[in-house]
């Protein structure tokens, strides 16, 4: 079961760039990448993506087999702290908040 969650992971990596190639070359949101966004980090990333939004590195690393969760709790632990998406614009740019 081990082999086979880590075989799909690694064939979607694989196949990520190709997908999300061909999604910025389309003129119209949605597609593979802002499905795979939404089922795999949350509604929210996925319809940001749609609107021309980049992925936060953070949130790649939350899908992380087992080390994931220490991002997740970094997450929110910032959130905890008050932390909004204006503060996360200025601290890493705009390009993901």
């Amino acid at each position: 079961m081990k082999r086979l969650v880590a075989s799909v992971l690694l064939v979607v990596m694989l196949l990520s760039p190709v997908a999300i190639q061909s999604a910025k070359a389309a003129t119209e949101p949605g597609g593979f990448p802002a499905f795979f966004f939404g089922c795999c980090m949350g509604m929210r990333v996925g319809s940001e993506w749609n609107e021309g939004k980049e992925v936060h590195w953070r949130e790649w690393c939350v899908l992380i087999p087992y080390a994931g969760i220490i991002f997740a709790v970094w997450n929110g632990i910032d959130c905890y702290n008050g932390m909004t998406s204006k503060d996360f614009a200025k601290k890493y740019s705009t390009n993901w908040y």
